[in-house]
């Protein structure tokens, strides 16, 4: 076929435009129909410009013969030109669809906070009104409460339908309406960015929230998934439809048992039984709502809930109205009654909380359809080629294990087993095997074994500490431990005194797998690199694998629950993998009623670490400190710990659950102190984390006596320079300082940067580390050979020697220089700051 040039005239006809494109030249070129459509074949086959097969295809197809391969690569680009340009404009039209959407849910949300603002004005007029008229002798028996839900006869069709339909309107009264006086929920602003709308409830009966969205999904998919609890509610162990019958309008009318999980170990778990009526609108919304029925007795499983607390459920549900274009318009409201006088006193705002709930259940029942959508769409991509379905069955498998764990319900096999010295820890068993983690592969196990604890922390940031945990695992696991627990897993390796010698680096190298959209919570696998000590199995790897859920490590999440859950599993990860889940949770309480004197009496199950950590320079100081505190800022962290084991070291197995757990804790208090932002004294030994009060005092001290025993500057600072820059020069230097107490046992209480790497370690590790420990036998000796001299002259220089890092490594360095830090004058006894500085010069590993 031959090609012709064609003049630039304006007319052309509509098949003309279509075969025209423009050459390398810029003039047009006309190609026939045959031509476009093999050019068109095999752009759809191979789109890539820089395709092989694409050049193969041209060469065999006879009719492209006759155009040049400069014209064809510039019809190529012009094809992908359009492309780009079909895709952009389709994006644009999505996207000018969602924000039309969104307009109108702003207007209607506009349109509710106005009458709210009338009906509020109303009744002010109306209140000033009554006070005006309002007598003296008014008491309080005169008044009469008239009962907010009628009484109905929830045992016949008829009634269930009346009440039904009054449970309809009262949640819809909730969704668009003034039922409840609905405020923003904190830190949660609306935006471009933002899954959507958010409040909470104030002066209301109960605990409620309520959540406006726009999802790319159609309603009735939308009304399936959401009715699907235990897929998205984290808290809900099980729900059982007990009977369904028709409904008007095609609606059905369901009878509900639902199960929930206890957060922590210090309350009972809560249950519901529910009405849920499904319907349609003539609007043609599309609308669940669900009400409790009374009767705490009633349900399926009486037998079963004897281990629950009957909670309470008031209107709730969700209206689902279809956008123009694809997609819904969704509103949620959740409104609960928690039942919070059967709790503790300082677990009580925990089940008063409007914000515990939205993070629990409204907001994370739209992020859930937000994260089903966008996966629909292939907008999210996950690692290791894994399908998304089996990502997030991994982490519900996660977090359902651990919630089992925590709350040990008798009829999942779990029974409460002694532990000597042990009455704050918890110690469980479960025999029967009946847990849903564990496959029937693993049927040479004698049982599961759990110990467990909660524990109160005052000034604590709850994502700060699970992000801790999560980044610096040798601060508070036993790798050995980890090593044990995945040796279990495996049939023929599960002896307790078989697992092989193995000496693991310390190190931990983090592979994330996948995160929700708002990265709320990402799955991850952890590798810890391990190294076989037997001769015969040197080059075999000993690596242990564990899949990781964190959550909640957002410091601007009000009321948000933070989690890191983790769980042995084998390096060829298959999506059956046996699950044993341990972990911990840290929940936020708000400042309300209660003290934690209530938590430490709760049956001894409880250790309070608020002593731990008070710090000041008298107890009389530091119990002030405490009531102070205790109203500012307090979390409750729960920590669940598995262990499989064979039926003959069900006893070696508890009691070493039992001192690994109080190792776990005791590790967890010093965390703790290091991240409190309450401050630390440094005359008492304790943390110092860079940046913080005590650090740049500190520093300074350490520079200026360096200046007044050497007689020259450790640092040079300039004659404007501030304290913060005193720190930063230290911090920086490239000699490792080093500053440890004065004690029968020197530990150390800050390092630089330098001194960190040298001993391999970090700020809240460093505490551990004694004097003696770094040193060689050559070194101890000549420390305590110029002992006496460093603290008659306030200085010493010691040779060069070898010291030893935390992970076990030789350091070399050239010299080394100790002094005595002061905190006013050399001859002012009283205010000396007992603690030396080291300088550890030119030092390297060998």
């Amino acid at each position: 076929m031959e090609m012709m040039e064609v003049p630039n005239h304006r007319e052309r006809s509509t098949s003309d435009n279509m075969n025209r494109h423009l050459d390398s030249n810029g003039k047009y070129v006309r190609y026939t129909s045959e031509q476009v459509e093999a050019l068109e074949r095999v752009y759809s086959e191979c789109p890539k410009p820089s395709s092989l097969r694409r050049q193969q295809l041209i060469r065999e197809c006879p009719i492209l013969a006759n155009i040049e391969p400069k014209q064809i690569k510039v019809w190529f680009q012009n094809r992908r030109c359009r492309d780009k340009q079909r895709k952009e404009a389709s994006r644009l039209q999505s996207v000018n669809r969602k924000l039309s959407a969104m307009n109108k849910l702003l207007m209607e949300e506009n349109d509710r906070l106005q009458k709210q603002v009338s009906q509020l004005v109303c009744e002010n007029g109306y209140m000033k009104q009554q006070l005006t008229t309002v007598v003296n002798d008014v008491s309080c028996d005169s008044v009469v409460t008239t009962p907010k839900h009628s009484i109905r006869d929830a045992n016949s069709p008829a009634g269930l339908i009346s009440i039904a339909e009054e449970a309809l309107a009262e949640f819809l009264s909730k969704a668009t309406g003034t039922a409840v006086d609905w405020v923003q929920m904190p830190g949660m602003k609306p935006g471009p960015d933002s899954v959507g709308i958010f409040a909470i409830s104030q002066r209301c009966s109960g605990v409620a929230a309520r959540a406006c969205g726009l999802v790319s999904l159609e309603p009735v998919k939308i009304a399936e998934i959401l009715k699907d609890r235990p897929s998205w509610y984290r808290d809900c162990r099980s729900l059982e439809v007990f009977t369904m019958f028709p409904a008007r309008n095609g609606g059905t009318i369901e009878l509900v048992y639902m199960q929930t999980y206890a957060p922590t170990t210090l309350a009972p778990a809560r249950d519901f039984w529910t009405l849920r009526y499904t319907t349609s609108l003539d609007n043609g919304s599309y609308v669940v709502c669900e009400r409790s029925l009374s009767g705490s007795g009633a349900g399926p499983n009486a037998a079963s809930a004897s281990q629950f607390v009957r909670a309470e459920m008031l209107s709730s549900g969700y209206l689902i109205r279809p956008c123009d274009g694809g997609g819904s318009i969704i509103h949620i409201v959740d409104h609960l009654n928690l039942e919070a006088w059967s709790v503790p006193d300082v677990l009580r705002p925990l089940y008063e909380s409007s914000k515990v709930v939205a993070q629990k259940m409204t907001i994370s029942g739209l992020r859930y359809i937000r994260q089903l959508a966008q996966e629909s769409n292939g907008e999210l991509v996950y690692g290791l080629g894994r399908q998304p379905a089996v990502l997030r069955t991994f982490s519900q498998r996660l977090s359902r294990g651990f919630n089992d764990a925590v709350n040990g319900f008798g009829d999942d096999g779990w029974s409460t087993m002694h532990c000597d010295g042990s009455e704050d820890i918890i110690v469980a068993i479960n025999s029967t095997k009946h847990l849903s983690n564990i496959s029937s592969s693993l049927s040479f196990l004698g049982g599961v074994l759990c110990a467990k604890a909660s524990m109160l922390l005052q000034n604590v940031p709850p994502a700060v500490l699970i992000q801790f945990l999560r980044e610096h695992r040798s601060e508070w696991a036993d790798f050995h431990v980890d090593a044990y627990s995945a040796a279990t897993l495996k049939a023929g390796a599960f002896a307790y005194h078989g697992v092989r010698p193995t000496r693991f680096t310390g190190s931990q190298i983090i592979m994330p797998l996948g995160h929700t959209i708002e990265h709320e919570e990402t799955l991850e696998v952890v590798r810890l690199e391990g190294h076989s000590l037997a001769q015969e199995d040197a080059f075999m790897s000993r690596d242990v694998h564990l899949l990781q859920i964190c959550s909640g490590i957002d410091e601007n999440a009000v009321g948000a629950c933070s989690e890191l859950i983790f769980a042995p599993i084998n390096e060829m990860f298959p999506d059956d993998a046996p699950l044993v889940p341990s972990g911990f949770r840290v929940i936020p309480i708000d400042a309300k009623t209660g003290d934690g004197q209530d938590l430490i009496t709760s049956n001894h199950r409880t250790l309070d670490l608020t002593s731990s950590l008070e710090v000041g320079p008298s107890p009389e100081t530091a119990s002030g400190d405490s009531s102070s505190s205790c109203s500012s800022s307090r979390c409750i962290l729960t920590i669940a710990f598995q262990f499989p084991f064979e039926p003959n070291l069900q006893e070696n197995v508890a009691g070493m659950a039992c001192q690994y757990v109080r190792s776990v804790i005791s590790s967890v208090q010093r965390v703790a102190m290091a991240i409190s932002p309450s401050g630390i004294s440094p005359g008492l030994g304790s943390k110092l984390s860079p940046g913080s009060p005590e650090a740049v005092t500190l520093s300074q001290w350490i520079s200026q006596s360096y200046t007044h025993h050497l007689g020259s500057e450790l640092v040079t600072i300039d004659s404007l320079g501030s304290n913060d820059s005193v720190l930063k020069l230290i911090w920086d230097h490239q000699d490792a300082i080093l500053c440890c107490t004065l004690k029968s046992q020197p530990v150390f209480m800050f390092a630089n940067q330098a001194g960190l790497d040298m001993l391999e370690t970090t700020l809240v590790a460093l505490q551990d580390i004694t004097l003696e420990k770094i040193f060689d036998e050559s070194g101890r000796k000549a420390l305590c050979s110029d002992f006496a001299k460093l603290m008659q002259q306030g200085f010493a220089c010691l040779p060069s020697g070898i010291c030893l890092s935390t992970m076990g490594r030789h350091v070399t360095y050239e010299q080394a220089v100790a002094w005595k830090v002061f905190a006013a004058s050399q001859n002012d006894n009283n205010n000396s700051l007992h603690c030396l500085a080291f300088s550890f010069v030119n030092w390297s590993f060998v």
